[in-house]
């Protein structure tokens, strides 16, 4: 063996040794504290709150409308009885319903039962029921002659009011009442007209019943007053009538109108002029608007029993009969009654509205936070509420807000 000198090893060779050990210790060091920020972390995040799912919405600005939605029926306008004007035995009547008539068209015929048709009394009741229905004639043309003094003047008005509006003195809304009266007068002028026909009739038969008494072998021909469509045979059989005793039913199919009753508090939102939709009628929507409410309300029983006080409200239908030609007498129909229109409104759903003490408020979203935002509201329909004050787009807010979100808790959206 080499002997040794007894002299310490040089520090060129402790100082890697050195230097290879306290960086080993730095290095697990390092680890250790590495794994404990990470464990910290981690239970940080396990301790911190969930955020809640939720749906969140984006407040519009935009059209708005308020509707009162009822359910109707069409029903034909002018519509006119056809009644026996005396006792006797009516023939089997071979007209059936759908079938069309002429003016002056056969009905019915009525023979004598046993006795001659007029007896002294009933002479007597036919020239008083002439003087009447000569009576009821000319009172008819009386009124004719104001209807068309009114379609005149209603004409006038909506040539003046469209030459205002041209001018951009007169807004909309006048132009579209003074039309809607001026549709109104011509209705009205044709209603009359109708109506002097079924006037002429009641002189004519009047007038044939005064005229034919005598021999058991007469016979009375019933004809149409008016053109139209044999809208219900009421006596199809022959057999014996008594005087007034209803044989049919004669209208216009064509000439149709909407009766949609709606609630009393609801009626007093609504206007003449209006605007209507019909839908589920069995074909596409139908413009419409509404041409009157009845002065008088009525009691219905509800679905669950309740008593409801009601009106009727008739709405003329717009547009082409062709467009509506497969609608007929007594179809149901749904009506959409427009009672308020916006365009320029801030809108939230309405299932993000809710009481908060004696206010409405939302849950508004507000860097993935809820903050309870109390509101103004104005109309409300089924889908969306008017927000008056205290919100504004662009915006968030929560849909269908649960009992879990409060104020300030962190939210996600669903």
């Amino acid at each position: 063996m080499p002997e040794s000198d007894g002299k310490p090893p040089t520090p060129s060779l402790r100082r890697p040794r050195s230097r290879r050990r306290m960086i080993a210790r730095w290095a697990k060091r390092g680890l250790l504290v590495l794994l404990v920020a990470a464990v910290g972390a981690l239970l940080v995040v396990a301790w911190l709150p969930k955020p809640i799912a939720v749906d969140i919405v984006d407040v519009e600005r935009g059209s708005m409308s308020v509707t009162v939605n009822e359910d109707g029926r069409a029903r034909v306008r002018d519509r006119y009885i056809v009644s026996a004007p005396l006792g006797g035995r009516v023939a089997r009547i071979e007209l059936h319903a759908g079938d069309p008539v002429k003016r002056g068209t056969i009905l019915a015929r009525i023979a004598p039962v046993d006795s001659p048709l007029l007896d002294v009394r009933g002479r007597k009741t036919a020239q008083a029921q002439v003087a009447a229905a000569g009576a009821a004639k000319g009172q008819t043309n009386a009124q004719i002659v104001r209807a068309k003094a009114t379609l005149s003047f209603a004409t006038a008005e909506a040539e003046r009011t469209k030459k205002l509006y041209e001018n951009q003195v007169v807004a909309a809304q006048a132009l579209e009442q003074a039309l809607l009266q001026k549709k109104t007068a011509a209705a009205e002028l044709e209603s009359l007209r109708f109506a002097s026909r079924v006037a002429d009739h009641e002189l004519q038969m009047a007038r044939a019943t005064l005229s034919r008494s005598g021999g058991g072998g007469e016979q009375l021909d019933v004809p149409s007053p008016v053109d139209g469509v044999v809208l219900k045979v009421i006596q199809e059989s022959e057999g014996v009538m008594q005087p007034g005793a209803a044989l049919l039913e004669l209208g216009d199919p064509a000439a149709l109108e909407i009766v949609v009753d709606v609630l009393t508090s609801d009626a007093v939102t609504i206007e003449p002029g209006a605007r209507v939709t019909i839908d589920s009628w069995g074909g596409p929507p139908l413009p419409a608007r509404v041409r009157m409410l009845e002065p008088s309300a009525f009691t219905r029983l509800s679905a669950l029993g309740v008593e409801e006080q009601r009106v009727n409200v008739v709405v003329d239908l717009d547009g082409k009969h062709d467009d509506w030609a497969a609608l007929g007498d007594g179809y149901r129909v749904e009506a959409k009654i427009v009672v308020w229109e916006g365009t320029d409104a801030v809108t939230v759903p309405a299932s993000s509205v809710f009481r908060h003490e004696k206010s409405w408020a939302v849950y508004r979203v507000v860097e993935g936070r809820a903050v309870l935002t109390v509101l103004e509201i104005g109309h409300r329909n089924s889908r969306r509420v008017e927000v008056t004050a205290g919100i504004i787009p662009p915006a968030s807010v929560i849909r269908h807000p649960t009992d879990r979100v409060s104020d300030g808790v962190v939210v996600a959206p669903r």
